[in-house]
């Protein structure tokens, strides 16, 4: 690795959220150009979402890999692998002949690129713990988070000036070299020898399992895959949703922006306050708020005549409310895992992801032209969230702030 200076904590968080990104623009910026797309490749319906749903979905299961492999040989070289094949197969969905064709690409695409989302938290768990690392991935969060709420414009411009959804996706290629290149030149090993553990297949089976069944972990895992799949659901349908049923599909770049930039706001915020009222108390205090603005939204959909700006603020609303939800409930899940970091990271985004995907495709294909099916999925998940994390915390809600038991997010040993 090319000698240079210590990397400073701002540009550790933004290294790490940009490379999140790059999954985020994977997804976000092809929406304005499905219309495009399906004209192009003679695809109907609600089919065209599977050029979304078939690249999370198989995320989730790719992300079973990157995390063991990490453990062992380090963060840098399996990071630095992944972003390559990304490259790779961006340039192929560019290139792709056919609607088959594309998906089989995407498919790949999404499981080798599973590494740069499954990563980052293990590097930043690596370095902290506890509210302190709650804090870091809000403050990541945020910067990821600023790339859904551009992707969508950034991907129609690119669409309108070269004529062609290809061109997206070959973005996607040159964003990678990019990141690739910051990588390889400035980001350091951040496993240390002890904590290195060997490719054995039942020690990984072991460790991932480990991280998955402790109880005070199990439900904040599983309850976040199931509020996200709900999330999931909105963005796979979103194009449909604001063009066709809300007739505002030259305004969907902004409508999504909107959106996805209250996500981004609340993980700013959430930054500020975590360390000094604790993930537990912050996180479900929005779980709550969640439930009862999805159950607004419930009413409404089933309204006669729902209208656009009965719908965005609400959404925009429960998605910063997620904001608050998902970066708390990752630390708290990976806090008890300082030794097998990354394989606890994989376990933890397998479940997430594919559950998210699984439920995300259902509610997007469940589309009726009515915001109806999103509405009950909001609500559905919110509730069964809740339930699981009350039994994570034996029945006992907004618990006590690291700060407040003497740890201060200190650092793993």
């Amino acid at each position: 690795m090319p000698a240079h200076r210590a990397l400073g904590e701002t540009e550790l968080l933004w290294m790490m959220a940009m490379l999140m990104a790059l999954n985020a623009f994977g997804i976000d910026a092809i929406l304005p150009a499905l219309d495009a797309l399906a004209a192009d490749l003679s695809v109907s319906g609600n089919d065209r979402q599977f050029v979304i749903g078939v690249y999370l979905f198989t995320g989730g299961i790719g992300s079973l890999v990157p995390g063991a492999l990490a453990d062992r040989f380090g963060r840098r070289p399996i990071l630095l692998g992944a972003v390559a094949i990304s490259i790779v197969l961006s340039i192929c969905s560019a290139l792709a002949p056919s609607y088959d064709a594309l998906i089989a690409v995407r498919a790949g695409h999404g499981f080798f690129a599973a590494g740069i989302l499954a990563l980052p938290p293990a590097i930043i768990r690596d370095r902290v713990s506890g509210d302190k690392m709650a804090r870091m991935m809000s403050l990541i969060f945020v910067i990821f988070l600023m790339v859904p709420a551009i992707a969508p414009t950034v991907g129609e411009a690119i669409l309108q000036t070269f004529g062609s959804w290809r061109a997206i996706f070959a973005a996607m290629a040159v964003l990678g070299v990019g990141m690739a290149g910051w990588v390889f030149i400035r980001l350091p090993e951040s496993l240390t020898e002890e904590n290195r553990q060997p490719i054995i297949p039942r020690t990984i089976a072991v460790n991932m399992i480990r991280a998955l069944t402790q109880p005070s972990v199990a439900g904040y895992v599983i309850g976040s895959a199931l509020v996200f799949g709900a999330l999931f659901g909105f963005i796979n349908s979103s194009q449909q949703l604001i063009t066709n049923t809300f007739g505002a599909g030259d305004i969907f770049p902004m409508v999504f922006a909107i959106c996805a930039g209250s996500m981004a706001l609340a993980s700013w915020s959430n930054s500020r306050i975590v360390e000094r009222f604790g993930a537990r108390r912050v996180s479900h205090t929005a779980l709550f708020a969640f439930i009862m603005v999805s159950a607004v939204q419930v009413m409404l959909a089933f309204q006669p005549q729902e209208q656009l700006w009965h719908f965005v603020p609400l959404m925009a609303i429960n998605m910063a409310l997620l904001g608050f939800i998902g970066s708390n409930f990752g630390a708290i899940a990976m806090n008890p895992f300082s030794a097998i970091a990354g394989a606890a990271s994989s376990a933890h985004g397998f479940v997430r992801m594919t559950t998210a995907a699984m439920l995300g495709g259902a509610i997007g294909y469940a589309y009726d032209g009515t915001a109806r099916p999103l509405a009950l999925a909001l609500l559905a998940s919110g509730l069964a969230c809740l339930v699981l994390v009350l039994w994570s915390e034996k029945g006992k809600l907004f618990g006590p702030s690291d700060a407040e038991m003497g740890m201060k997010g200190a650092p793993a040993e």
